[in-house]
């Protein structure tokens, strides 16, 4: 791990992000901004200036290192919207559907972070996996362990990364050795919500892992929580599964459906991330577009699971903000950019379009924009924070070969993902600060 400390720099290089604008408009495209040859300013990790090289040079203070990368791509860092850091471990075990897969897999590997020592361990591995992927941000599920939170907030301060995670609620339909009550889930939570929330770039997620692992009562404490520190946020999951959706109707026999039983306890809103959402109703659409609510759009893990195909089109016309979100370890990559082309593809599948542009928008300022974080990170506008990735185009001999032939910058997107992986993470930087070099 390489990491730089300074309050000044600059970049030079080949840039690409999307500029901040009041409303979505017709086309992305319209928000492209590129520049062949552009510079970036930091001071303090914060972005100081954007624009064309030869109309910034000159305010390059005296003694300033300049970077330079004139044969790579710099776009905004990634955004993953929906990830679990336990199950770093079990990417790839074999088969199952979602309820057989949390039972055989997932349920046993968190067990093991209410050790200390071994969730620190797994913490710094996980911040690794992110940084050589180029992911700057990420909303995180920890386990039902408080010491799974705390290791992980600590692995994420040590790079100064702007990260959102929790600790699971889970007090039914589960392992009982991973447990808690709905009064222990409810202090814990506000201990660590006390302690880490808004603490330098650290924000905190009410965590109920889904409605079928809560009791009414859980959910109830959770809605309290948010009610009590309002600027925290909500990660769930919701209709991931045909067989779940059946599940949550037999527990909750009195709500209207899925996303009602979390809307009947306060956990619909602003910062209120849903992942998956295959099987949704029209009410439902509707309320998550009434609530400000958004979803994390998981593709690759949908496609493992065998969970089913998410309509991005409809979210297009409901206006539902989506942000793009690998699913570790339901999710098989870490790369943003292999996730991406899982999403092309699921997109392919259903006759449904999936531009370069709109997929390099979704892992950046559109998923600034779902979190909330748009104000924040998401692209090179003045005063944000400097978290961006130094993408190589060129990679691998395969990748080289089809530059070759890219016409224009949005073919070059479309290369990238399709054909890159960690191997296209040149550099990534965290608030100003070079966090990971490619090994080369």
């Amino acid at each position: 791990m390489v990491k730089e400390s300074q309050t000044t720099a600059a970049i030079r290089g080949q840039f690409l992000d999307f500029a901040d604008v009041a409303d979505c408009p017709s086309e992305l495209a319209d928000t492209v901004r590129h520049l062949k040859d552009g510079l970036l300013l930091l001071r303090n990790g914060h972005i100081e200036w954007f624009g064309d090289w030869e109309e910034g040079r000159d305010k390059i203070a005296e003694n300033c290192p300049v970077h330079q990368y004139p044969d790579k791509l710099i776009v905004p860092g990634f955004i993953d919207a929906h990830i679990h850091y336990p199950q770093a471990e079990i990417v790839g075990a074999h088969g199952e559907q979602l309820l057989e897969w949390l039972e055989n897999y997932a349920f046993p590997a968190e067990r093991k972070y209410q050790d200390k020592a071994y969730a620190a361990k797994m913490a710094d591995f996980f911040i690794d996996q992110l940084l050589r992927n180029g992911t700057t941000t990420a909303m995180v599920f920890c386990t039902v362990h408080p010491e799974s939170v705390e290791a992980l907030f600590t692995a994420a301060e040590k790079q100064n990364m702007r990260i959102i995670a929790g600790k699971i609620m889970m007090d039914r339909n589960a392992p009982q050795y991973l447990l808690d009550t709905p009064e222990s889930s409810y202090d814990a939570s506000r201990k660590l919500i006390e302690k880490w929330h808004k603490r330098g770039r650290l924000l905190y997620a009410i965590t109920p892992r889904f409605a079928p692992t809560s009791s009414p009562e859980q959910l109830e404490m959770a809605g309290r929580l948010k009610k009590e520190f309002p600027d925290t946020y909500m990660q769930t999951h919701l209709s991931e599964n045909a067989d779940e959706i059946k599940w949550v109707r037999t527990l909750f026999p009195e709500r209207s459906g899925y996303l009602d039983v979390y809307h009947h306890y306060g956990l619909t809103g602003t910062r209120c991330v849903f992942a998956h959402c295959v099987y949704l109703e029209d009410q439902e659409w509707d309320s998550l577009l009434d609530t400000d609510s958004a979803i994390a759009f998981c593709p690759t893990s949908n496609l493992f699971l065998g969970s089913g195909l998410f309509d991005l089109n409809r979210a297009r016309e409901k206006q539902v903000n989506v942000a793009i979100a690998t699913d570790i370890g339901g999710g098989t990559s870490f790369s943003m950019l292999k996730t991406l082309s899982e999403a092309y593809k699921v997109m392919q599948l259903q006759k449904q379009k999936f531009s370069a542009y709109e997929a390099f928008y979704s892992a950046t300022l559109g998923g600034a924009r779902a979190l909330s974080l748009d104000h924040l990170i998401g692209n090179f506008s003045v005063g944000k924070e400097a978290d961006f990735v130094v993408l190589d185009p060129a990679a691998t001999v395969l990748q080289a070969k089809r530059l070759e032939t890219s016409k224009n910058i949005a073919d070059l997107l479309f290369n990238l993902i399709i054909l890159g992986d960690d191997r296209s993470i040149f550099h990534t930087y965290v608030n100003g600060c070079l966090v990971h070099k490619r090994d080369d």
